[in-house]
């Protein structure tokens, strides 16, 4: 259903987090479909619109300088839009250590101001962006949408709290909101915040890689599969109200990730684990795995492109651009 372009020929869309690496991998594939979007992205006194300043179809999208804190940007930036997929947050969950108030100001009132403004304007359809980070360490594999919600960090903890906005907002006003929870996504244009850039960075530039806990497995998608996924949400009748895990089905260590990557760049490799990078004993989540399977029944979704395919296109376009990354850094 969400492959069906006419679905989305002239449907008027917009994007929050527009600029970043999921958002503006969606922004361009709603494009290609003959969606009118209009990306928001976060107002800087530089002018950039991160990775949309390097897209093919940039002249085919509106984009909107804002702030979703901000209740005038998103009534702005939400006028005669039909469709709204909100991904703008802060992820990184290091820093939300040091910046909880930040995380709860961007993920929790934002998403307010989103609710609010999306109930009042008749929006036909909102996509909120959850995360796989909100089920805490899995208390039985795989996870389905029913396993109880964890916060092990400021940052899923401000998820949660979006989340259950989200949730509040369609059983009290019937709001017709769909909650994506995306496993861990990689890809092209992923910053070295992420475990896959930083471990192909390292690679890139010498044998050894410098990481925190090698234990904890992981759920990795590629960012193609979640972008159907968003789509197949945004796109289905009778789906209002509920929650969809977008994961391969898959999970893989850290330790067997870095072997893996570096097999696939034909390299020798030292693995360095170092404390600094390590999460608070208590915060760490040690083992995600995604059950999709509500995707699948109902949105007809599955994950078509495997870990070995994405990282196969991921780290030619890392090495492609080495030059946005710092290996030298740990980036926070």
């Amino acid at each position: 259903m969400a492959g069906n372009k006419t679905i989305w020929k002239n449907r008027r869309v917009l994007v929050t987090g527009g600029g970043g690496f999921i958002g503006s991998h969606l922004v361009e594939r709603l494009v290609e479909m003959g969606a009118i979007v209009r990306a928001m992205v976060h107002y800087n006194a530089l002018g950039t619109h991160g990775w949309l300043d390097h897209s093919a179809h940039r002249s085919d999208m509106e984009i909107f300088a804002g702030d979703i804190c901000d209740r005038d940007s998103i009534c702005s930036a939400m006028k005669d839009v039909q469709t709204v997929f909100h991904l703008a947050a802060l992820i990184a969950i290091p820093y939300s250590y040091k910046a909880p108030f930040s995380y709860v100001n961007t993920n929790i009132l934002g998403t307010l101001n989103i609710l609010q403004t999306a109930r009042e304007e008749g929006v036909e359809r909102i996509i909120h962006t959850s995360t796989s980070e909100v089920y805490g360490t899995a208390r039985n594999i795989p996870i389905s949408e029913s396993h109880p919600l964890q916060a092990q960090s400021p940052y899923s903890a401000s998820k949660i709290g979006a989340d259950k906005l989200a949730e509040a907002f369609f059983l009290s006003f019937q709001l017709p909101v769909v909650t994506v929870r995306p496993f861990n996504t990689f890809g092209p244009r992923q910053s070295a915040r992420a475990v896959i850039p930083t471990i192909v960075a390292q690679l890139l530039v010498g044998n050894t890689v410098r990481l925190g806990n090698l234990e904890p497995k992981r759920d990795l998608n590629f960012v193609d599969n979640t972008v159907d996924g968003y789509l197949a949400a945004a796109a289905h009748p009778q789906v209002v109200g509920k929650t969809f895990n977008f994961g391969s089905g898959r999970e893989i260590s850290i330790g067997e990730l870095v072997g893996l990557i570096a097999q696939f760049m034909d390299k020798p490799v030292e693995i360095v684990s170092e404390a600094q990078r390590k999460r608070p004993t208590g915060s760490e989540v040690e083992r995600l795995l995604a059950d999709f399977s509500s995707a699948k029944n109902l949105l007809d979704w599955i994950p078509l492109i495997s870990l070995e395919e994405g990282l196969k296109k991921t780290i030619p376009w890392i090495e492609q651009n080495s030059g946005k990354y710092r290996p030298e850094m740990y980036i926070v």
